[in-house]
């Protein structure tokens, strides 16, 4: 199984263009895909619907989009008619299988005076797989602050191990006339977290590396797929480059993850970020599973 993760940044590469062409022939092929800053109806990059242009690009992808948030960019009455127009930015899941249930989770976040600050949230898919039924989280935590990310890495960490208990998207579905969905432990969190390697909230997530047994492999930990697998040094595993300056590698930061459960760990092959990619100003991140 083939998954992969891209913050596609508005659909803006670092051409500087909109193009989400580009962005669905970067993904092609993952049996997953994780995606954040997607948008709709964004006036810099002249209103368009990046859900319906992904849609129509990947065809043959099952597809979910959570939006964050709502705000009004120009609703109007014409003819007699509403007509509304909202920017929507989120995340999106596609799948080459159905998607079970969806639903979105806010994280918490605090007014900013000055600099921009979104909502920001993980989508969560229940998907069948090779490997059994897997929850996937796209996820996208807060780019200026590092106690608000802390912050959002608890609550998401909360829902994720709970969800057993918790339920997910729904119980008793049989009341409404379809199955009771499975309640899988499995999970994969895949998305742009904005955190370093070793930083508090980091380890609140995955742990603290011990000097002689390495990664805990336990079920209160996530497993960062690529320090599981050796490949989370060097500039070819960073995945955000500085739009301003591109070529200039001391910029260079590996922020985009794929984390899985401890059930999940035994089943990661390889990992390997997509250094040609430019769809956006970070890189895609592969992850095979088997």
């Amino acid at each position: 199984m083939r998954i992969v993760t891209y913050n596609v940044q508005f659909g803006v590469g670092l051409d500087g263009r909109y193009d989400v062409g580009r962005i669905a022939e970067a993904v092609r092929g993952a049996d997953v895909i994780a995606l954040q800053e997607v948008t709709r109806n964004n006036p810099r990059t002249g209103f368009g619907d990046m859900v319906a242009e992904l849609r129509a690009a990947l065809p043959d992808y099952f597809a979910v989009f959570g939006p964050n948030f709502d705000a009004d960019v120009g609703s109007r009455v014409e003819d007699g008619k509403a007509v509304d127009r909202h920017f929507q930015f989120g995340n999106m899941v596609l799948s080459k299988t159905p998607i079970l249930t969806s639903r979105n989770l806010l994280l918490p976040r605090t007014r900013s005076i000055e600099g921009l600050n979104l909502q920001r949230g993980a989508l969560e898919a229940l998907i069948e797989t090779p490997l059994g039924f897997v929850r996937f989280y796209s996820t996208h935590l807060d780019h200026r602050s590092p106690r608000e990310r802390l912050e959002q890495v608890k609550l998401l960490k909360a829902r994720v191990l709970n969800y057993p208990q918790e339920g997910g998207a729904i119980s008793g579905a049989p009341e409404l006339g379809f199955p009771e969905p499975p309640h899988p432990e499995a999970y994969v969190l895949m998305g742009d977290f904005n955190m370093l390697a070793g930083t508090q909230e980091y380890e609140v997530l995955c742990g603290r590396v011990d000097h002689e047994f390495g990664q805990p492999v336990t079920m209160e930990y996530a497993i960062d797929a690529a320090r599981r697998l050796g490949a989370d040094a060097g500039d070819d595993n960073k995945t955000w480059l500085d739009p301003k300056q591109p070529e200039n590698r001391a910029r260079w930061k590996r922020i985009d993850y794929v984390f899985v459960s401890p059930l999940l760990a035994g089943r990661l092959k390889s990992v390997r970020v997509d250094r040609a990619a430019v769809g956006s100003d970070h890189q895609p991140v592969w992850v095979e599973l088997g």
